[in-house]
């Protein structure tokens, strides 16, 4: 199948073919047909896997293939809500791509920024706004945006918005939206919240599901290290020193554990960065960019990296801490083995994270290799039946998952998060 076949305009066919796409992914080939059709769609797939056109190519042959003029002041026909800045960023960039030959405008609004050059290009007017829900909601508060146009409606990395604590502002901002339109989620994993949010918000949608739940791509090889926590950045430094020119993207569960870890491995003569929900959005973009050029080799990331950050060819990712969430390690994971490329996901384990490791082989349902570094063996086994690491805080099953977050939580903040619903988790404002 090529894209000539999905009913798609030449100004798109033309736009594709200058990027290099000729043959559709399983997820444009199911889902491009049925949006076109102006269906509410719902698509289960791994980031990872060309979604981002899966939903744009039929946003844009809908709204603007016909379009010959723009208006001098417009309202927003399109609303494309992702869970973070760098996912906002990377699908506008997309869409801006894809729309090389329509008369189409397009801008991206996340936090980490300031309001005022947002709020000007939504007063002159945009086509497509693209944007993380907690600025969008500050932006809808002082009346600097008229969603009432909206035709389209998609929402990417829904099951991640939800686990960022979005979901109150999701149902606001979708309260806000015309009735009639057309809405398309698109979510690694269909967790019962999905559903629901599906049936409040979606009139009969399809379902489409390209891959098993919680699959990985079968070219990623999965090892284990086990090492005593107080040796896994000996061991870690030990792994990167094997080849310092190989592009690594390293995790750690806390945004203070990320730091340390990347001054250590600076100190240690590696270029690295450290990304994470208390850097400004200057320094994500700055350590991205590096990242993507190679002046840096190794990015240190919390999970709000784990999904949306487009790295073509990434050989290598590693779990310095396993995620407190199995769900997690997929979407950790997804970084590496993509478009067929093999890919390598290495682990380093301490004995008390045992446990963690022991749901994530019942979410993949399959062995991962033990591998005992020589010098860095654990000073006792791996016990699989150990109390799950808290952080220092206990988990409220109530509360948004923020496992990378290290800080405990205070009463009085609480009570501010009450008072503002929609503003969800400390990492979700940070958007």
């Amino acid at each position: 199948m090529s894209f000539d076949t999905l009913g798609l305009s030449p100004a798109l066919l033309r736009a594709l073919a200058e990027q290099g796409y000729t043959s559709p992914t399983p997820i444009q080939s199911a889902a491009i047909p049925v949006a076109l059709t102006g269906r509410d769609l719902l698509a289960g797939a791994q980031t990872g896997t060309g979604k981002t056109a899966a939903f744009a190519l039929p946003l844009l042959e809908r709204l603007f293939a016909a379009s010959r003029a723009q208006g001098a002041s417009r309202r927003p026909r399109a609303l494309i809500l992702t869970p973070t800045r760098e996912l906002a960023a990377q699908v506008h960039d997309s869409v801006r791509d894809y729309a090389k030959y329509l008369r189409v405008s397009t801008t991206a609004i996340f936090g980490g920024v300031g309001m005022g050059p947002q709020t000007q290009t939504l007063r002159r007017g945009v086509d497509i706004l693209v944007a993380t829900p907690g600025r969008l909601m500050d932006h809808m508060e002082r009346r600097n945006v008229d969603l009432s146009g909206i035709e389209i409606l998609v929402l990417d990395e829904g099951d991640r918005m939800l686990d960022m604590g979005f979901l109150p502002a999701i149902k606001r901002i979708l309260g806000s939206l015309p009735k009639q339109r057309q809405t398309m989620l698109f979510s690694a994993t269909f967790a019962d919240e999905i559903k629901r949010l599906a049936a409040q918000f979606m009139r009969d949608p399809e379902e489409i599901q390209v891959a098993a739940r919680n699959s990985v791509a079968a070219t990623v090889t999965h090892t284990v290290h086990p090492v005593d926590a107080a040796r896994k950045r000996d061991l870690l430094l030990h792994l990167l020193s094997q080849d310092s020119r190989r592009q690594t993207l390293v995790f750690s569960r806390t945004k203070h554990g990320a730091d340390k870890l990347c001054k250590f491995l600076e100190q240690s003569g590696l270029r690295s960065a450290a990304i994470h929900g208390n850097k400004s959005q200057g320094a994500r973009t700055k350590a991205l960019k590096e990242f993507k050029n190679g002046k840096i080799t190794i990015l240190v990331a919390t999970d709000i990296a784990a999904r949306g950050l487009d790295i073509d060819q990434l050989p290598i990712v590693v779990n310095f801490d396993l995620p407190m969430v199995a769900e997690d390690y997929i979407h950790r994971i997804g970084r590496t083995g993509r478009a067929g490329a093999e890919g390598s996901a290495i682990s380093l384990v301490a004995p008390e994270e045992g446990r963690l490791l022991r749901d994530i082989k019942r979410l993949l349902k399959q062995e991962i290799a033990l591998e005992n570094i020589a010098g860095y063996e654990p000073s006792r086994p791996l016990n699989f039946d150990a109390p799950r690491p808290t952080n220092g805080k206990p988990r409220n099953a109530n509360h948004a998952r923020r496992p990378h977050s290290h800080a405990p939580s205070k009463p009085h903040a609480a009570a501010n998060k009450q008072s503002r619903p929609w503003r969800g988790s400390r990492d979700a404002r940070k958007a």
